[in-house]
C-alpha cells in the first residue's frame, strides 16, 4: 500500500497517495481547478500558472498541477487574491493574443474563450505591443497560426514526449519566445508526420487541420460533376460528440442522412474498403510466409505512419505492405469498377473521404496514389470539417432518422468497421489469413489479445498448424520501437501492425478535440473503440472475405486476390524521404 497523505482543499479533508499533485487531489473531491497548459499523462509544466493556489504558511502562490501534496497541508483555490491573480494572468495571456474569435476555427471549443468568460475578462488593462508572426500554411495537413499560440507547450509535449517527433520545440526567449520547427521552416519541410497530434493538444486555434470544405461546397454545386463519399470507420464513433451527443454514440444512420442532405450523389462506406484491403492484405501476408519473402509484413494503412518509415527507416521500407490504406482502394475501385457498371466518365468522380485523420490529406495527394493521370481520392475532409458542414446546412443532426449507406458499394463487414480502433487491423485480418491458410472456418472470431490500451501488445496465434507471431503498436513512439527490434534483428514476428496516433483512428488529428477537462473525466479512447467493437459484434457478417460486395467485385472484376489488376489498382510502393528539406 502506498503512503497515504492528508490535507485539506477548501475546507474538505482529503486523503490521497504520495505523488499526488493538488490538482489530482482537488480532483478527488469534485473540486474544479482551472487549468490551460495541463493536459493530463502529457503536460505538467506550471507554465500558464492558471492553476494557482494558496497554501496556508507559504508565500505567494503555488501552480497546483506540480506541486504534490504534503501531510496536514491546508490549500485554498479560490480566495479572493488567487481569482484576481489569474484574472491578471488571463489578461497578460490575450495581451499578446489575436482575438478574432468568431471567425477561428476554434470558436466556441477553446479553453481561453471559455477561461476569459468563467472570469468575466471584459477589457484587456494590458493590451500593447503583439509579437508578429506568420501563418504556415504549407504542409497539405496542418496550419500553424503563430498569433493564436498562448506557449502553453502541450502541443510541444505530444510531439516530443508521446510521438516522440520533435518536429516542434520553443525557440527563443522573452518577448520573442515561441513554438517553432528547425530553421523557422514549414511543417512540410520538417520530419513532421502529419499525424495530427499537436493539433488535438491545443487549447486554442493555433493549429488546425487544412480546410477542405470549400473545394467540397464548390463540386457539390456543380451540376457536371459526380460527387461521392466516403466515410471511415471511426468518424461514426465520434462525429455524434460535434452536436452534443455522448462520447462514443453511433451515428452511423445519422451520418448518412446528413450526407445526404449535403447533396452527395452516393454515400458510401469506407469500412468496404477496409474489407477490399483485408483480402489484399491477408493475401499479400500469407504469399510471404509461404514463399519466405520479406517478414515481418507491417501495415500500411497509416499514412502517418509510412511517413514517418519514409523518414526514419527508409531501409526498412520492404517490411511495408504493399497495400493502399481503405479510403485510397476504394477510390480507385470508384473509379474504375464503379465507373464502368454505371457507365460515368471517371473524370467527372469527384471522391470525397470523410476520415478521422488529417495524414490522409496528404496521403490522398502523393504520386503513387493516382491511377493513371487520375487521383483515386480528390478530397479529404476530417470528422470535424463534416461536422461543420452539417451546421453550416442548417441541418438538425440529433433528430434525423436513419438511412443506410448507398448500394451496390455500400455493404460491409464488421471487420471493417473494428479498423478504426489499435489491434483492428490485425484482428481482421487474422480472420481472414486464418481461413486463407487453413481451409477450414473460424469459430472464434475475437481475438482479444490483441485489442485493448497498452502501447505495444505482442501474441501467439496458432493457425492451423502454424504458430504466428504478431505485435500490434499504437503512437509512434511506439513504432520506433518496434522498427528498432527489427532494424537490430532480435525482432521475431511475422505481422505487425502500426497505427500513427495512439489508440489508432478512434483517437485521429482530425477528430473532436476534448478539453483538458474532458479528457481528465472521460475515457475517450475506450468509449470510442467499444462502439466500433459493439458495431462487430453486431454485424451479420464479420469476415470481410464473406463480404457479397467483395465476391461479386473479383469475380467481375479483379479475379482474385494479388492478381495483375489488383496490383495495379490497390497496390503501391513507399520511398525513402528525407527529413529536413531546408
Amino acid at each position: 500500500m502506498p503512503d497515504l497523505i492528508k490535507l485539506k482543499i477548501d475546507g474538505i479533508e482529503v486523503e490521497v497517495p504520495k505523488g499526488t499533485t493538488i490538482l489530482q487531489a482537488a480532483k478527488q473531491v469534485n473540486i474544479d481547478i482551472p487549468t490551460l497548459c495541463y493536459l493530463k499523462e502529457i503536460n505538467a509544466i506550471g507554465d500558464c500558472r492558471i492553476c494557482i493556489v494558496e497554501i496556508e504558511g507559504k508565500k505567494g502562490f503555488t501552480a497546483s498541477c506540480i506541486q504534490q501534496v504534503e501531510d496536514g497541508m491546508v490549500v485554498h483555490t479560490n480566495t479572493k487574491d488567487v481569482i484576481e491573480a489569474r484574472k491578471v494572468i488571463l489578461d497578460l495571456i490575450l495581451s499578446n493574443h489575436n482575438r478574432d474569435c468568431l471567425t477561428c476555427s476554434r470558436n466556441g471549443n477553446c479553453e481561453l474563450q471559455t477561461l476569459a468568460e468563467r472570469f468575466n475578462v471584459k477589457n484587456i488593462e494590458y493590451e500593447g505591443e503583439k509579437t508578429e508572426h506568420k501563418i504556415d500554411d504549407l504542409s497539405p495537413s496542418i496550419v500553424r497560426d503563430f498569433s493564436k499560440c498562448i506557449l502553453c507547450r502541450r502541443c510541444v509535449s505530444t510531439c516530443k514526449n508521446v510521438q516522440k517527433i520533435g518536429a516542434i520545440d520553443c525557440a527563443k526567449r522573452g518577448f520573442e519566445s515561441c513554438v517553432s520547427t528547425v530553421g523557422n521552416n514549414s511543417l512540410k519541410d520538417v520530419n513532421c508526420t502529419y499525424c495530427g497530434q499537436c493539433i488535438t493538444s491545443c487549447p486554442v486555434g493555433a493549429l488546425r487541420e487544412k480546410d477542405s470544405t470549400d473545394l467540397v461546397w464548390e463540386k457539390l454545386k456543380d451540376n457536371d460533376t459526380f460527387v461521392v463519399v466516403q466515410t471511415a470507420p471511426a468518424v461514426r464513433a465520434a462525429l455524434g460528440e460535434e452536436f452534443g451527443m455522448k462520447i462514443g454514440t453511433n451515428v452511423t444512420g445519422k451520418m448518412v442522412t446528413a450526407l445526404k442532405k449535403l447533396g452527395f450523389d452516393k454515400v458510401f462506406d469506407t469500412n468496404t474498403g477496409a474489407d477490399l484491403t483485408i483480402i489484399e492484405e491477408a493475401n499479400e501476408f500469407v504469399e510471404r510466409l509461404k514463399n519466405d519473402k520479406t517478414l515481418p509484413m507491417i501495415t500500411s494503412c497509416s499514412p502517418g505512419w509510412v511517413r514517418f518509415i519514409e523518414m526514419n527507416y527508409p531501409e526498412l521500407l520492404e517490411h511495408l505492405s504493399t497495400c493502399k490504406s481503405p479510403h485510397q482502394m476504394f477510390g480507385s475501385i470508384l473509379k474504375s469498377y464503379y465507373a464502368e457498371k454505371e457507365k460515368i466518365d471517371p473524370k467527372k468522380i469527384f471522391v470525397v473521404s470523410a476520415m478521422p485523420c488529417v495524414a490522409k490529406k496528404f496521403e490522398r495527394q502523393r504520386q503513387e496514389m493516382k491511377n493513371g493521370n487520375i487521383d483515386d481520392v480528390d478530397a479529404v475532409i476530417t470528422t470535424r470539417e463534416l461536422a461543420r458542414m452539417i451546421k453550416q446546412a442548417n441541418i438538425d443532426f440529433v433528430e434525423l432518422e436513419d438511412s443506410d449507406f448507398d448500394s451496390p458499394m455500400g455493404e460491409a463487414t464488421g471487420a471493417g468497421a473494428i479498423f478504426g480502433t489499435t489491434g483492428g487491423v490485425m484482428e481482421a485480418a487474422l480472420r481472414t489469413a486464418y481461413e486463407t491458410i487453413t481451409g477450414e472456418e473460424l469459430k472464434e472470431l475475437d481475438f482479444e489479445i490483441v485489442r485493448g490500451k497498452k502501447g505495444i501488445k505482442k501474441a501467439n496465434v496458432k493457425i492451423g498448424n502454424t504458430d504466428i507471431r504478431v505485435a500490434v503498436a499504437h503512437g509512434l513512439s511506439n513504432a520506433r520501437k518496434i522498427m528498432d527490434e527489427i532494424k537490430d534483428g532480435k525482432a521475431d514476428y511475422q505481422f505487425v501492425e502500426i497505427m500513427a496516433c495512439p489508440g489508432g483512428c478512434i483517437m485521429g488529428g482530425g477528430q473532436p478535440i476534448k478539453t483538458s477537462k474532458e479528457r481528465s473525466k472521460y475515457d475517450i479512447r475506450k468509449l470510442r473503440a467499444e462502439c466500433l467493437y459493439d458495431i462487430d459484434e453486431k454485424s451479420k457478417i464479420r469476415k470481410s472475405h464473406e463480404n457479397p460486395v467483395m465476391k461479386k467485385l473479383y469475380k467481375e472484376y479483379l479475379e482474385k486476390p494479388g492478381s495483375k489488376k489488383a496490383h495495379k489498382l490497390l497496390h503501391t510502393t513507399y520511398h525513402k524521404r528525407e527529413k529536413y528539406n531546408i
